[in-house]
């Protein structure tokens, strides 16, 4: 494991890159960092079901909700999108984690005999920024997509509009599982980096090896982007996300900021106020602009407090808007358990 201490820098080797600021506002990225997975047979809704925070029902033609999949103790270890795809449901992992995601759901595919999970070798995802690469692909169907989630397939795939920026910006994601995918204007793209920061400004947590299975999926605002059915039955993890929402527990959750560093903190770094730990990096990535912004979990009783990084103490982390609300942080209990 990486030392979260350990500052990444744009020319340090590391495969996350500088992003453009500002952000590009049309064009694609391709993301290389997520891979597809097809779940099918008989016990496909059953299995899912059984697995994952969202309710298979919500899961229809048309529409492509978030989920999360969690251990028992509730942690999250993966952070997904499904899509129906005929009786088939796609899923998507990033590769880093892929290995150790199928790992662990394939302990319980052994029970539904006829089911598989396997990854889809000609697939991959898209970013677009804006609506002209949509608009080109989808034609009319673009008006069907109003809400993040909402989705229309296309040739050779589907195309998903996802969650927008805090500053307004239009996204949406094209997963295309095999021949026949529509070409993209190759002087239209743009450097995965740009997507990561769309991410970041769009309040979309992702996992990595340092932060898997360390958070409950509502400290990662999941359940603000429709990512956690609270009236669902069982599945692994529920007890504890579910007791969290329902007695109002939750102390922490998802903020985004940024650090006037040009090198970024790994995940999991610490973040302080008071000479204490109060929360850890997320995800990172560095703006053209020599700073960088991120995704932190952070206690709600220090948000207002003077905030800084692990390696980085003399430098200030200023929070920064999100395009979501997150009302547990108003009724969170100010205490220090």
């Amino acid at each position: 494991m990486t030392d979260a201490k350990a500052p990444v820098t744009a020319d340090s080797g590391s495969d996350q890159l500088t992003a453009d600021f500002p952000l590009p506002k049309t064009g694609w990225s391709s993301l290389s960092n997520r891979l597809l997975v097809r779940i099918s047979g008989p016990g496909t809704d059953k299995f899912l079901q059984g697995q994952f925070s969202q309710h298979l029902d919500e899961v229809v033609t048309g529409y492509s909700p978030r989920a999360a999949a969690a251990t028992p103790k509730g942690r999250a270890y993966c952070l997904t999108r499904m899509v129906r795809d005929g009786d088939d449901v796609l899923i998507d992992l990033q590769h880093d984690l892929a290995d150790a995601i199928l790992t662990q759901l394939r302990k319980y595919l052994m029970l539904f005999r006829g089911t598989s999970a396997e990854t889809v070798n000609e697939g991959g995802v898209m970013g677009l920024f804006g609506t002209s690469v949509a608009s080109a692909l989808a034609g009319d169907g673009l008006s069907e997509l109003n809400q993040p989630g909402d989705t229309v397939a296309v040739d050779g795939g589907f195309l998903i509009r996802v969650e927008p920026t805090a500053d307004g910006l239009d996204r949406f994601e094209l997963w295309h599982t095999g021949p026949g995918q529509t070409a993209l204007d190759d002087t239209d793209e743009h450097p995965e980096a740009d997507w990561q920061a769309s991410e970041i400004a769009a309040g979309i947590a992702s996992l990595t090896e340092q932060t898997r299975e360390a958070f409950v999926p509502q400290m990662l605002n999941w359940q603000h982007v429709g990512g956690v059915h609270f009236k669902k039955g069982c599945y692994t993890g529920q007890e504890v996300i579910a007791r969290m929402h329902f007695l109002g527990q939750l102390k922490k959750s998802l903020f985004r900021c940024r650090l006037a560093s040009a090198e970024m903190p790994q995940p999991g770094a610490s973040v302080q106020a008071d000479g204490r730990s109060v929360g850890s990096v997320v995800n990172a990535v560095a703006l053209a602009n020599g700073t960088c912004e991120l995704l932190a979990v952070l206690r709600h009783d220090a948000a207002d407090k003077s905030l800084t990084v692990d390696g980085y103490p003399d430098v200030a982390l200023d929070l920064l808007p999100l395009p979501y609300p997150v009302p547990e942080r108003e009724k969170s209990p100010q205490t220090d358990t």
